[in-house]
């Protein structure tokens, strides 16, 4: 597969976009395809609609030189990449309705030879799914496009470094379709590209996640025992990490964002009863979120007891993990706003984002040092390592659920 190739980028999101870019600067011409007209419109002026390291330049550069437009139209191409929203309804029920959207939208602009890839991450199965559909759409395409799917698997603050340089599952619906697709992905990415089937590949993202949320549970419940043992789960960690054969996870909050947050109920939901693990797992990191509203209304009510009025209360951090900007699925997002249901005056700081949704406000760093009674680290940005400082220095309580005194 040559630079000539054609590329129809469906979805211009955390995903959707750097990749879009990165195909772009390597010459390659990219329509970018988004539902948001206001996405649409910030892309072709060549400014970027999220934030992500180098990232601006990379869009600024592919657009200026002609390589990558943005519409809110598909266009017909000889790749479609679909990197869409993957959440789940009721019931951890995965939802598939935008990768089908997506797949009605180009299934009457496919020509023989045209390679399809989910980036998405989808139940086991998907892949095929939507092949069928196409199928039976096009019967006459059944046996001349090409099918795959590839998962994303990079890390937000490090996306355009890992795009280019993680290894790849490719997997396609049969063995031509894996190799076309490799061959594509062999145009920008140096990574290794690891070629296996649709479901298998899919598996393999879901698996990643999963692991992860699974060591993410361990240490959140023991920040929970070391709690109630009076022992600092920081200082133990530590410790317990010097064994040459443990690598315990730092405890948090919960667990947010688009894939560890989701993923695992997309295997629980397929296999309830096998799943035992991953669904204990999904639980505990959600009820540590919850226990974390309690031990900070506790600690209000308390300080109310003490003073005589009812405390400012500082959330120190709103995105899903440290040092960017994305409310995903965050569970210090889920805090603040439990927490503004019951307690008269929470300050929101998130030092990342300029605004929130309407009717909510954000409150700088400064001023929350200033008005602050309580100040609760939620995520443990960089932007805040100059406050450690002036924390030794405040009457403020003081409640780190992520840390940051502990970097």
């Amino acid at each position: 597969m040559d630079k000539s190739v054609q590329v129809t980028m469906m979805g211009l999101g955390y995903i959707g976009l750097p990749t879009a870019a990165l195909i772009a600067s390597r010459k390659i011409q990219v329509t970018g395809v988004d539902i948001n007209a206001q996405v649409i419109e910030t892309v072709n002026k060549g400014e970027i609609h999220i934030i992500e390291p180098d990232l601006e330049g990379l869009v600024k550069y592919t657009v200026e030189k002609g390589y990558l437009k943005a519409s809110t139209k598909a266009t017909p191409a000889d790749v479609y990449l679909i990197a869409v929203p993957t959440p789940f309804k009721d019931n951890h029920v995965p939802d598939l309705s935008y990768i089908k959207a997506v797949i009605e939208n180009i299934t009457p602009l496919l020509k023989e030879g045209d390679l399809v890839i989910i980036e998405s991450t989808s139940p086991v199965g998907t892949t095929e799914k939507m092949f069928e559909f196409i199928k039976a759409k096009r019967p006459e395409l059944a046996s001349k496009i090409y099918f795959a799917y590839c998962p994303e698997r990079v890390l937000p603050g490090k996306i355009i470094y890992e795009l280019e340089r993680n290894d790849r599952v490719i997997g396609g619906i049969n063995e031509e379709s894996t190799l076309k697709a490799c061959k594509f992905y062999q145009l920008f990415v140096k990574g290794t590209l690891h070629r296996t089937n649709a479901r298998t590949a899919e598996m393999c993202k879901l698996v990643e996640n999963s692991s992860r949320d699974v060591n993410i549970a361990f240490a959140n419940e023991l920040s929970m025992i070391c709690e109630q043992a009076q022992i600092n789960v920081w200082e133990l960690i530590e410790l317990a990490n010097r064994h040459p054969r443990v690598n315990i996870l730092q405890p948090g909050p919960g667990v947010g964002g688009h894939c560890i947050a989701v993923d695992p109920w997309f295997i629980v939901n397929a296999y309830p009863k096998e799943a035992q693990i991953i669904a204990q797992a999904r639980n505990i990191n959600n009820y540590k979120t919850e226990w974390v509203i309690e031990k900070i209304k506790n600690t209000a009510l308390q300080f109310e007891l003490d003073n005589k009025h009812k405390p400012v209360i500082a959330c120190m951090g709103l995105a899903f993990k440290p040092n960017i900007d994305d409310l995903r699925e965050s569970p210090a997002k889920y805090i603040a706003e439990m927490l503004q249901n019951t307690e008269p005056d929470i300050l929101l700081v998130e030092p990342n984002i300029e605004t929130l949704a309407k009717g909510k406000t954000l409150t700088s760093t400064s001023t929350a040092m200033q008005k602050a009674d309580i100040i609760v680290f939620l995520v443990a940005h960089q932007k805040f390592n100059f406050l450690k400082e002036q924390l030794s220095e405040s009457k403020a309580l003081v409640l780190d659920f992520c840390g940051f005194l502990h970097n």
